[in-house]
């Protein structure tokens, strides 16, 4: 147990440095300690996600065992250690914490419902599907809103269903090769070509913003 401590005090000291990290005396699972990474939602409650072990035990229970390089009697095999490790904890709990932290306004990189191309007028249809087949492609959710509404009702439902981008496309916009950006704060970003939406729109979620 002191081994399997003093290795994860250790690997903490390296990774954050000495002093940013404190230890939780009795927290331990029965089969050895461990670290738990905490993080804190919208609210400010703590919520355990993260956790990583390390288990001297399981392996000496199993009589686990792995070759060594050794030619040296009784040196031949050695006994391993076992890592738990489990980056979300509760899938569901870390969803959860997601939702409430992000009060719904997912960042681009991992949110369900990205962009929304929105026709000003049904013979825009066509070049709609054909640029948002261009960013499906990219691996990008898009949704073309080709219904009846007005120009003002497809932007505000796209603005509550908290799609990231609206990409308006009129007449303008299909001769240039282009979109009108607008976000769900609905700030008008203007026109962009549609490479370079593209090329912004990967930076973002490169950059997982």
């Amino acid at each position: 147990w002191n081994r399997a401590e003093a290795s994860l005090a250790e690997a903490m000291d390296e990774f954050i440095g000495k002093g940013n990290w404190r230890e939780n005396p009795g927290d331990g699972a029965f089969y050895g300690p461990k670290i738990d990474i905490k993080v804190m939602d919208a609210m400010e409650r703590v919520h355990q996600c993260a956790t990583i072990q390390l288990d001297f035990q399981l392996p000496i229970r199993f009589d686990l065992k792995y070759t060594t390089d050794s030619k040296e009697e009784g040196k031949q095999f050695a006994r391993p250690v076992m890592v738990h490790r489990a980056m979300l904890g509760s899938v569901e709990r870390m969803f959860a914490v997601l939702c409430e932290h992000w009060g719904g306004k997912w960042p681009m990189w991992i949110s369900p419902r990205q962009v929304m191309l929105i026709p000003v007028h049904a013979r825009f249809n066509e070049y709609c599907e054909e640029v948002r087949q261009k960013l499906h492609d990219e691996g990008f959710y898009v949704d073309v809103d080709s219904s009846k509404a007005t120009f003002q009702k497809k932007v505000r439902n796209a603005q509550i269903a908290q799609y990231n981008f609206q990409l308006v496309v009129g007449e303008t916009e299909v001769s240039n090769g282009s979109v009108n950006i607008r976000t769900r704060d609905n700030e008008v970003e203007g026109e962009k070509k549609v490479d370079e939406m593209i090329a912004m729109f990967k930076n973002l979620r490169d950059k997982y913003q």
